[in-house]
């Protein structure tokens, strides 16, 4: 039975694919383990397959290019029960990858190694991504959801064969590794991180900076519909509702001068632009929860209350305000015999309420479709 499968995906690592694989056979030695390691060559045009082969590893090709996609088809092949990934350059050190697989048999779902609770050897990082990159994309992760990795771009893991299939993991490119982190938090699996040492690279570093750094947020982004949507659509609905209102009934004193309908045009364009947003968080969490990306009983129980016939009730109640004020517009212009009409204000209010009804009762139609269920 094999135990332990070592994953090491690489693109042109002649300099170093023997070494990650020798350590890798000490440490199954060392601790009794067995074991096989896998090298996915994702089109290298060195001898790295040669070499691979020639160490004892078990080399398969995937031709479709990305990290990602190397990963996935690696640890598919893979027969353990236990699987631990790292790169083929000689940044890790594979020889302590026990310690990863004691991690796991305590009972934790996925071991991470962590760069910064461990020590960085000079050169092996620059220090725009020791500072910067990584320290801000670890505590995007963090805010957005939740746990306490310190590390979250770390190559060097090690989780169940089981674990793996909660996860359900997809992405193709670097952002890999935030999808794997962020199923695990959201899947509530059991995770833990060892401190490890990050040695210098030997051959061509294989990332694009701003590129992958972009793809990473990008991918947490879209994974968080209310850091995306909810949460600056809230806050831009909030405040321009609450200026408009205030506008609406005179005049505000501000900056040494009055500021009356002009900031109020402005004012309703952004309450309206807030709710717009606000309504696609909405839906966007909707959906979330329909595929089983979200996990939040709170936010499913608010879906479930707001029902399509209530919303559509609630936009419909603010249709009819908005041309009750339009009607009184009217009516105000009939008693001064449809004269000079001076109600730019309420028409803002009419407009903006009418507005806000349209978009509710259109969202509703969109949650409802996004929740439909097929067989």
């Amino acid at each position: 039975m094999t135990e332990i499968s070592v994953v090491i995906p690489c693109l042109n690592e002649e300099k170093t694919i023997a070494s990650c694989i020798k350590r890798a056979r000490e440490s199954f030695l060392r601790a009794n383990l067995s074991g096989e390691i896998i090298v996915v060559d994702n089109g290298s045009s060195d001898r790295t397959v040669e070499i691979a082969q020639n160490a004892g590893a078990v080399v398969i090709s995937e031709l479709s290019k990305g990290y990602g996609n190397a990963l996935i088809r690696g640890i598919k092949e893979a027969k353990g029960e236990y699987i631990v990934m790292g790169d083929g350059d000689n940044t890790y050190d594979f020889s302590e990858i026990d310690k990863f697989v004691m991690k796991l048999k305590e009972g934790n779902d996925l071991a991470m190694g962590s760069r910064f609770k461990g020590k960085i050897l000079p050169g092996a990082m620059t220090w725009s991504h020791q500072y910067i990159g990584n320290p801000i994309l670890s505590g995007m992760l963090r805010l957005f959801f939740g746990g306490t990795i310190s590390d979250s771009h770390c190559g060097l893991r090690a989780f169940t064969k089981d674990a793996f299939k909660k996860m359900n993991l997809h992405t193709t490119g670097m952002e890999f590794a935030s999808e794997m982190v962020i199923h695990a938090l959201k899947k509530k699996l059991k995770i833990s991180e060892i401190p490890i040492t990050y040695y210098t690279r030997a051959g061509e570093s294989k990332l694009a900076s701003f590129r992958d750094a972009w793809r990473h947020i990008r991918f947490m982004l879209l994974y968080s519909p209310g850091y995306l949507f909810l949460a600056p659509g809230l806050a831009i609905f909030t405040i321009s509702f609450i200026a408009t209102i205030k506008l609406a009934f005179g005049p505000i004193y501000a900056f040494g001068r009055n500021w009356d309908v002009h900031p109020m045009v402005f004012f309703s364009m952004f309450t309206l632009l807030g709710w717009q947003i606000l309504s696609i968080g909405i839906a966007g969490k909707a959906y979330a929860n329909e595929i089983g990306l979200e996990e939040d009983k709170m936010s499913k129980k608010i879906i479930k209350f707001l029902s399509l016939e209530k919303v559509l009730i609630f936009g419909i109640f603010l249709i009819i305000l908005g041309l009750a004020l339009i009607i009184y517009i009217f009516y105000v212009w009939a008693l001064s015999n449809f004269g000079v009409l001076s109600e730019v204000k309420t028409g803002i209010l009419a407009l903006l309420l009418t507005g806000i009804g349209l978009q509710t009762i259109f969202t509703a139609f969109l949650i409802s479709m996004l929740q439909i269920k097929y067989r």
